[in-house]
């Protein structure tokens, strides 16, 4: 029996391990899909705190609910690890490690060619590789594979693609809090080096999705990703900067989009905010960018909405400022307290969130800054930032004691009622105060 046919008998069967690097927001989700398909789970973390959560059985990403992770904990079918030599153990290993930017807006593959070589140094005949970490095309066939075969054993000394061992790429389509999609009711993409890959990784990945579309090659499915994350970008540039003229011409952005969403075909709605956040949309388009240079096209498009979208929490800020301004009040020993920690609505993922900048540019001004967000307790030490704060909780009391109230991200939990009653100033960022404008007895502002 060829390596090919072995794997896919093994996956058809339920009797094949699959191994998942990163534990996180992409990869848990993914581990349990799997699981409930009947898979063997190994997880791979280099985080142990993580894992010893895993084995207690107790949550580290709210959204997914609790029982998750007391399911995964009490199966004998899922283990995890910070031991990265038990690689070899897995017949499929799926990479689900970030991939940010650097210092000066280019692609940092560190995590994902680390992972390549902790996979090469175990690598044997009949596994299956897929990288699923965001990446801008080529990634899989010219730094990833190069970086997992340049350290292979001895035992996988001669191993070919296609033939002995298994690559491809299908990216991840997480969207965490998303009550309406799941790892397994979203499509999934898999591109792999050869069609020996793409079909074995299309096998592997039904098992936990409930669709899967294949594409003739992981470039493909690469610039996919890129698309779908540039295309939000794109769009949500657009209505930031029109949000902007249309505050100068005193007309209500929001109520603008409301109304051209009425049109039935050729509108799709998106929201402007105080600036971008989560693991995609802030990120991914700097990768094509990045790309597109070696090849010597610009791509002026999407470079000029990564402008816009990062410029909003500065416009935020000078509206702010001149709200205070106007009561009689100057940002230096002002106190302002931001809504909203996380990146979107009630979860706790606070990854690129721009509440995060708004703090910080205040704080630099001199403001009295504090937060509050009922799903993050406490600030962390996070990759750009470390702010050491905890959150306030939101009464009558402590929203009368601030100077002024920005709202940056609109959790359903939030007593806007409250705000409307006691809040001396309001920079609203999110519409959030729809439907209280006309109890607010202080002063509102849209920015």
């Amino acid at each position: 029996m060829s390596a090919y046919e072995n794997l896919h008998a093994k996956l058809g069967q339920g009797e094949a391990i699959a191994g998942i690097i990163g534990l996180g927001y992409v990869g848990l989700p993914l581990a349990h899909a799997l699981h409930r398909g009947g898979l063997r789970i190994l997880g791979f973390d280099v985080d142990g705190e993580k894992i010893d959560a895993l084995e207690r059985g107790t949550n580290y990403l709210r959204h997914l609910g609790d029982d998750v992770f007391a399911e995964l904990a009490g199966s004998n079918r899922f283990h995890a690890t910070t031991d990265f030599s038990r690689l070899g153990e897995a017949d499929a290993i799926m990479v689900c490690v970030p991939t940010p930017l650097g210092p000066h807006h280019e692609p940092d593959l560190s995590f994902v060619l680390e992972s390549a070589r902790s996979i090469g140094r175990t690598l044997r005949p009949g596994q299956l590789i897929v990288l699923e970490s965001t990446t801008y095309p080529t990634t899989t066939r010219d730094e990833f594979v190069p970086a997992m075969m340049g350290v292979t054993c001895e035992r996988a000394v001669g191993l070919e693609i296609g033939r002995d061992v298994f690559v491809a790429f299908s990216p991840e389509r997480e969207d965490p809090g998303n009550a309406s999609h799941s790892t397994r009711s979203i499509p999934k993409l898999v591109g792999g080096m050869d069609e020996c890959s793409t079909k074995i990784a299309a096998a592997l990945y039904r098992r936990g999705v409930e669709h899967v579309v294949e594409v003739s090659s992981p470039e493909v499915a690469e610039a996919a990703k890129l698309l779908e994350n540039i295309f939000r970008a794109v769009n949500i540039a657009l209505v930031n900067e029109l949000k902007m003229v249309l505050t100068e011409l005193d007309i209500d952005v929001w109520e603008v989009i409301r109304a051209a969403s009425t049109k039935p075909f050729g509108f799709m709605p998106f929201y402007p905010g105080p600036g971008l956040g989560g693991h995609c949309i802030p990120i991914d388009p700097f990768y094509l960018t990045w790309k597109a240079r070696e090849v010597n096209r610009p791509t002026r498009f999407i470079e000029l909405a990564g402008e816009v979208n990062t410029r909003m929490p500065e416009y935020v800020i000078e509206r702010l400022t001149l709200a205070l301004n106007e009561e009689g009040k100057a940002v230096r020993g002002s106190s302002v307290l931001v809504l909203g920690l996380a990146y979107k609505p009630n979860i706790d993922d606070t990854r690129e969130s721009p509440s995060f900048e708004l703090i910080e540019r205040l704080m630099n001004l001199g403001a009295r800054v504090e937060y509050s967000d009922p799903f993050i307790p406490r600030t962390v030490p996070v990759r750009k930032h470390d702010l050491a704060l905890q959150s306030v909780e939101l009464t009558p009391e402590s929203i009368a004691s601030f100077d002024a109230i920005l709202i940056s991200t609109d959790h359903a939990a939030f007593d806007y009622r409250a705000l409307a009653h006691h809040a001396r100033l309001i920079v609203d960022t999110r519409d959030a105060m729809r439907s209280y404008k006309h109890e607010v007895s202080g002063r509102l502002l849209r920015a």
